[in-house]
């Protein structure tokens, strides 16, 4: 901390000019993130920034929104509530709390129902796919709870339900199913594992559970593939974790968890606090929480409606598969990545002879300001190497043809195009982009 202060203009000037070594939001293909709202809700905002979403006495027409964003969700996601009922869930900084709050609901209802038959209750588990989010690792570590990971296998990048069953033990607090890998953005067959627990529940008198990641399918599978069974529509899903701030379209900061009914969220769990005015019930693991992200969330729920969320959507998978069939042209990638799951384009190189997936990263970041990261596939098929481009809202039809022609132009610098291919000619806006060939590199020229 300086000594001495300094007038405001030059710490904003200072601050903003370190700022500038960032890397462009809307270039971050590597975050599902919201990076861009419109300006009314800016507005909204910035305007609410000063309120503590807890004091929930002093800002009740907060409250009301919030409370009005949990009954959205829950219909979203087919909760059997009363056209008067309050849908049980609430507002979480993001999925990783959710997650957290809906582990904890798990562990201490299977706690109780030990307890009451008198039987040890002291090393549960969960059951789940190698490719979880690692937040479902820190629950397991912070909270003491056996993680049992399904390996994934080539070609097959997702929990295997049949495989996950053969886990599960009358130890087993919950099946944890994804809605939208975090490493090829596929959703889990949730309808099979509801099928195959049930039978295996009736068989040995269990009544094992299931809580659904849809952290990044959430808000995608309603408004894309609204037959598909994989909410409360399926007995067995008892809690679902969403975030507001992926394909919610709210910056980041803002998440969501729902419970099927009150009696899967022990009361035990929810505390009541008096000290700051009223009393009021507060199920969260932190307690301060700026409203604005709640007021961000409300206002696209209303805004946009399902009419508009479906469109921004439809118009995603559009842009995605923009991506995917611009990288099937060069024959260099296999796609990893399924047309029916998040927007997001998962591929992986056919050669790494000249340069791997990871020096490709690092040339889309270098040369083209893109953020394209590159990693490995989970347990099961480690050996494998993805780059992944996430397809946000915010990223445009001429964002698309850009990066399939700035990846072109990284695959002739490494020489994995040959001196013939010919990048299709394509128009951005309203501008021809002509793409003049050179066995060196690629001349892009706007006329």
């Amino acid at each position: 901390m300086p000594q001495k202060s300094m007038a405001k203009k030059t710490a904003y000037e200072k601050i903003r000019e370190e700022l500038k070594l960032d890397a462009k939001p809307k270039m971050n293909l590597a975050s599902f993130v919201t990076t861009s709202m419109e300006e009314e809700c800016n507005i909204l905002m910035m305007e609410s920034f000063n309120k503590n979403y807890v004091n929930m006495d002093e800002y009740p027409a907060t409250t009301q929104l919030h409370n009005r964003c949990v009954n959205m969700i829950a219909r979203l996601f087919n909760a059997e509530i009363g056209e008067n009922e309050n849908a049980i869930g609430t507002g979480t900084v993001g999925s990783s709390e959710a997650i957290m709050l809906a582990g904890l609901a798990f562990k201490k209802k299977w706690q109780n129902k030990l307890k009451a038959q008198g039987k040890p209750y002291h090393k549960p588990n969960i059951v789940t796919g190698a490719n979880v989010q690692v937040c479902w690792e820190k629950f397991a570590m912070y909270f003491d709870v056996e993680l049992r990971k399904v390996d994934v296998g080539e070609g097959y990048y997702v929990m295997d339900p049949t495989k996950a069953i053969e886990m599960v033990d009358e130890n087993t607090i919950c099946v944890a199913a994804i809605l939208g890998s975090t490493y090829n953005g596929e959703f889990e067959d949730v309808k099979l594992l509801n099928d195959l627990l049930l039978q295996q529940n009736k068989k040995n008198g269990w009544d094992t559970p299931i809580h659904v990641d849809a952290a990044s399918g959430g808000f995608v599978a309603p408004f894309l593939y609204p037959e598909l069974e994989w909410d409360f529509r399926l007995p067995l899903v008892k809690s679902i974790n969403v975030s507001g701030h992926k394909y919610g379209l709210v910056y980041a900061g803002i998440g969501w968890v729902i419970w099927r009914s009150k009696e899967d969220l022990p009361q035990e769990l929810i505390f009541n606090i008096n000290y700051l005015g009223a009393d009021q019930p507060t199920f969260t693991l932190n307690f301060s929480k700026g409203s604005s992200q709640i007021i961000a969330q409300y206002y696209q729920l209303v805004h946009l409606g399902r009419e508009g969320y479906q469109r921004v959507m439809e118009k995603c998978k559009e842009n995605a598969m923009v991506v995917k069939q611009g990288l099937e042209k060069t024959g260099c990638f296999n796609i990893l990545s399924k047309d029916n799951g998040v927007p997001l384009v998962a591929f992986s190189l056919k050669d790494t002879s000249h340069g791997d997936e990871f020096k490709i990263s690092e040339m889309l970041r270098r040369l083209h300001g893109w953020v394209v990261p590159a990693y490995p596939m989970p347990s099961g098929a480690e050996h494998v190497n993805v780059l992944r481009a996430v397809v946000r809202a915010e990223f445009s039809r001429e964002m698309a043809e850009k990066l399939v022609l700035d990846i072109e132009n990284v695959l002739q610098e490494l020489g994995k195009l040959g001196p013939k291919y010919t990048p299709k000619v394509t128009k951005i806006a309203k501008r021809k982009i002509i793409v003049r060939e050179s066995n060196k590199h690629h001349k892009v020229l706007a006329a």
